[in-house]
């Protein structure tokens, strides 16, 4: 089969006139000759709205209901859809997570994909239908309706691409492609023609907002060809992720910036073997992300431990982090909410400490203080004040003369 999947989120059938070009754009696909796989997102702000929903009849949701609420908002997008296209006289079939074979475990609110069988699917299209598949949801082995957490219809896209062997898979948005900042902040940022795997990984993983870090992750383990476009500009041709190519240079391909984190510090940790590891596996068993880790060797015997982690997922750490200070006998922790994370990427750039340097030396000449760094081969982070990083972002930007090749 000559499958194409292509994704849009929920700006892109914001309005029934958008799910309409939408319609449109996937009859085009099927008239060049491609099986197409239309997966897509809840309608604009719908599931902001389903929370609030929630909350107002309960401030703290059970989770199983929650995503049993929350998986209406895609149910309904690919209704519509299916309608519009059977009304421009093609057909199409409308399929949940459930239906066309998604599995899940039963992490409600932050399910992982399991497994995928792709046969009813295929069954669709043998039968010559355009097949809309709601993103962001699935459902475990005991049948219940679970969903991937925030993006996760970019997963679902990229997933339902691998398990159908897909030509490509296309994600369209509200911008034009991967940019060399977020354009909403920079007014210079560049649109980038192509990108690594890694380099697009690090950038969505550090606040880049364009695509969810386990879909890019999915597709560079599967090396499945990916592309980001715009929902509202057909003519532009994107962004092509691409294999990282040997570089003549190390180079700065982006600059993000995460204000959506917190710093936890907890002073005075007893200096002994398996203390980090009791702290961090009880974290990772919450199923939240650890980004940043810091542990400062202080005196008789004690240390500070810091780190950063979503501001989303403080609520959910916090006792675990008092309980195990309580434990071990440490002082009480410290937290700072107007903090950032402001990093550079791009393919080899730590091998060459002319841009290490020049990134610190910026920082320093705006008379930013770094509280934490963090790098990687392709990456390097840090921790500076909320307050003064949108300013950073852009001089960082400035300074590297990002050009968008």
């Amino acid at each position: 089969m000559n499958i194409i999947v292509q994704k849009f989120g929920g700006t892109s059938v914001g309005t029934i006139e958008r799910i309409k070009n939408v319609a449109k754009r996937a009859i085009e696909t099927k008239q060049n000759g491609f099986d197409t796989v239309i997966v897509v997102s809840a309608m604009g702000d719908t599931t902001d709205r389903l929370i609030s929903l929630a909350k107002a009849v309960n401030l703290t949701p059970p989770k199983r209901e929650l995503d049993m609420l929350l998986s209406t908002g895609e149910q309904t997008t690919i209704a519509l859809l299916a309608m519009a296209i059977d009304g421009m006289g093609y057909k199409a079939v409308s399929l949940t997570g459930y239906q066309c074979g998604i599995i899940t475990n039963d992490y409600y609110s932050k399910a992982k994909i399991d497994s995928i069988d792709p046969k009813r699917i295929k069954d669709e299209l043998e039968e010559d239908k355009i097949v809309i598949i709601a993103g962001f949801q699935g459902a475990s082995l005991s049948h219940d309706i679970t969903t991937l957490g925030r993006g996760g219809s970019d997963t679902t896209a990229v997933a339902l691409a691998v398990a159908l062997e897909a030509k490509k898979c296309e994600i369209y948005t509200d911008v034009l492609g991967i940019y060399t900042s977020d354009p909403r902040l920079v007014s210079t940022a560049k649109l980038l023609k192509t990108i690594s795997y890694d380099e697009l990984l690090e950038m969505a993983m550090l606040g880049a907002g364009v695509m969810h870090p386990r879909s890019v992750e999915l597709a560079r383990k599967n090396n499945m060809p990916l592309i980001v476009r715009s929902a509202f500009d057909y003519n532009n041709v994107g962004t092509e992720i691409i294999e990282v190519k040997e570089m003549e240079k190390a180079q700065v391909r982006g600059v993000t910036l995460d204000e959506d984190i917190v710093r936890i510090s907890v002073p005075n940790v007893p200096d002994k073997p398996g203390i980090a590891y009791k702290l961090f596996s009880s974290l990772i068993n919450l199923n939240v992300h650890i980004d940043m880790i810091l542990q400062n060797l202080n005196h008789d015997g004690f240390n500070d431990i810091s780190f950063t982690v979503p501001i989303d997922d403080f609520d959910t750490i916090l006792p675990t982090i008092e309980a195990f200070v309580e434990e071990v006998g440490a002082s009480p922790i410290l937290v700072k909410k107007d903090v950032a994370k402001l990093s550079i990427v791009g393919t080899g750039i730590t091998s060459d400490v002319k841009i290490a340097s020049g990134l610190f030396g910026k920082i320093y000449e705006l008379g930013i203080n770094i509280e934490m760094i963090s790098t990687s081969e392709i990456k390097i982070s840090c921790i500076i004040s909320q307050s003064q990083s949108k300013q950073a972002l852009d001089e960082v930007h400035k300074y590297f003369e990002l050009n968008g090749l």
